[in-house]
């Protein structure tokens, strides 16, 4: 058993980082754990773990727990098993101080909504003012944006505290591809984060750089979450990475319509495919958080947010029907997403599930069809099923590494490097003179310059091939490909599979569903359900007792349908309520 000496050891260590000292933030947790901010007697057998944010809500409104007590439970948790995890870029050393001036609100009867008072995390590359905002990298080590994301600012008007910084893969990996790959949710100023079910080091000799045995999933990260160090947190999405790392741990992810919520402060990928979105435990705690994301009226600083008029007040909870699956039209899109797919000319199949995956999702339709859902199986996406590889959208992928430079990338589409280039270069220009770099080519640089601190330990052939590219020259190129994503993704994709079965959602098995979102900027949401065995393509050595995967569910819809799919979500969460704490951090 771990005494408090342990615990104020374990804080002694380099282990949450900031542009504040080191030594501070340890200070700030020492501070808790010496008694100075120590729960009450009257919330001594309260748990924050796996607390719903309604339920932390409806504490403090019985005057059983101020924000400063839950605040200082999670700060506890946070200094308890930070060292395991890894989950923090930093954490905020004025998190009690604003807690206890959003308790003075309440003590006036000021209560902002759900959010008031309720400690959420922000991936590290949405933009806080009183935070740093490094995108996980050495050259952003410290750095303090001179404007805050539109988001950032929603959720603190909306009474959350911005309690930390969650990890990322660095820049939300478009840094490395291929020959060498950035880990997912490896970044340089904090390395490596680990799964909550199963907090291991892959041991294989070929991957033992330190990475997680059981993935994380994308370049979010959701273990701070599963872990219970804060109520939820808000990651972004250009090709999966909401709905990955909610699938990989065990929780409740979602990847809004492309503009929902604003991207402005947002270190961007391609703006043509960038998406913020919540990741909680629970549905009614993602659509609390995506309520408190979203804004009232379309951001001017990005007109995407034009695109879909927000519930009366913002409010997703009114859609959180249980009995939402009664009469509900859900597609079950075979090809490729279940089954393989094996197209003209192409020696092995793509997609398909193993046996494992099969079984999970063959319980799950089962619960769809007992809640009173209308099923169509098989539903299709014409996209998915076509033999001809042209016509194909599984393959039709992004360039992303050295391999698909200029003159190489023929068969692949240029909008993730090309956007790269593009709006990142935008986005360091908006950082004004102070910013660490002005441009993409002067970060590369700065990189090789710092390779021996460990600036490019995978080396940045993304970041390269990002840099070649000519926003003029290929623009042309760029507006193709686009073209050529939006005939697959959607003309032939999602949209037609919808409109083909007058569907209100297509059901996919675990993060399978996030490429088709990501790429044609219709919302899917994805819950726990249950495990699968991790068996990597090479095998853990003999005696590595691999633990399990999560493995959820996904319901995709149409753009601005994300009430219905909450609604769908919340039916099937209620039904199933699947979801499981990660054993080793009680």
């Amino acid at each position: 058993m771990r005494t408090r000496r342990h615990f104020i050891h374990a804080l002694t260590l380099p282990r949450i980082r900031g542009s504040w000292s080191r030594d501070s933030s340890a200070a700030l947790l020492l501070l808790v754990l010496s008694g100075c901010a120590a729960p009450s007697p009257d919330t001594a057998g309260f748990s924050v773990v796996e607390a719903s944010i309604p339920e932390l809500q409806a504490a403090m409104e019985r005057g059983e727990l101020s924000s400063r007590q839950l605040v200082t439970e999670y700060l506890v948790r946070i200094g308890l098993y930070e060292d395991r995890l890894n989950a923090a870029v930093s954490v905020n050393p004025n998190a009690l101080a604003e807690a206890e001036a959003l308790d003075a609100e309440r003590a006036r009867g000021q209560v902002r909504g759900p959010l008031h008072g309720i400690p959420v995390a922000l991936k590290d590359n949405i933009h806080t003012t009183h935070l740093p905002t490094t995108g996980g990298a050495l050259a952003f080590e410290g750095y303090v944006p001179p404007y805050e994301a539109t988001l950032t600012t929603n959720l603190r008007e909306a009474g959350a505290i911005i309690i930390a910084k969650a990890g990322l893969t660095e820049f939300a990996n478009w840094m490395a591809g291929p020959p060498r790959p950035m880990p997912g949710n490896y970044n340089a100023l904090t390395g490596f984060a680990y799964n909550p079910y199963d907090p291991r080091r892959d041991p294989r000799p070929a991957t033992s750089d330190g990475r997680p045995a059981l993935s994380t999933g994308g370049s979010s990260s959701g273990v701070g979450t599963a872990a219970s160090f804060w109520a939820g947190n808000v990651g972004t999405d250009t090709g999966g990475s909401v709905i990955s790392p909610s699938n990989a741990n065990m929780l409740v992810g979602i990847r809004p319509t492309l503009g929902r919520i604003s991207r402005w402060g947002i270190a961007p990928v391609t703006l043509d495919h960038d998406m913020a979105g919540p990741m909680t435990r629970t549905v009614a705690d993602a659509a609390i958080m995506l309520g408190g994301m979203e804004s009232a009226a379309p951001d001017p600083n990005d007109p995407a947010t034009a695109i879909c008029e927000p519930p009366p007040d913002r409010d997703y909870t009114r859609f959180l029907n249980p009995d939402g699956l009664e009469g509900a039209r859900i597609g079950i899109p075979r090809a490729f997403y279940y089954d393989p797919v094996r197209l003209n000319g192409e020696e092995n199949a793509r997609g398909g599930l193993t046996e494992a995956q099969a079984a999970v999702m063959a319980e799950a339709i089962g619960v769809l069809e007992a809640e009173g859902a209308v099923l169509v199986d098989p539903a299709d996406v014409p996209s998915y099923a076509h033999p001809d590889p042209d016509s194909n959208f599984a393959a039709w992928g992004f360039c992303a590494g050295a391999h698909q430079a200029k003159g190489s990338d023929q068969n692949c589409s240029v909008n993730f490097k090309y956007g790269a280039k593009r709006d990142f270069n935008a986005w360091l220009e908006s950082l004004g003179p102070d910013a660490p770099v002005t441009t993409l080519t002067e970060l590369r640089q700065w990189n090789l310059d710092h390779a021996d601190a460990g600036a490019a330990r995978y080396g940045q052939s993304r970041f390269d091939i990002s840099d070649e590219m000519d926003v003029e020259a290929d623009r042309a190129r760029n507006e193709a490909d686009m073209a050529r994503d939006e005939l697959l993704s959607r003309t032939r994709g999602i949209d037609a599979v919808l409109a083909e079965h007058d569907l209100d959602a297509i059901f996919t098995p675990g993060s399978r569903g996030a490429g088709l979102a990501a790429r044609s900027g219709t919302p899917i949401v994805v819950v726990p359900f249950g495990f699968v065995p991790n068996e990597p393509a090479t095998p853990f050595p003999e005696g590595f007792d691999a633990r399990p995967a999560p493995f959820g569910v996904g319901f995709t819809g149409a753009n601005c349908s994300e009430p219905r799919l909450i609604e769908l979500a919340y039916a099937f969460e209620q039904a199933t309520r699947r979801r499981v704490p990660p054993p080793e951090f009680p």
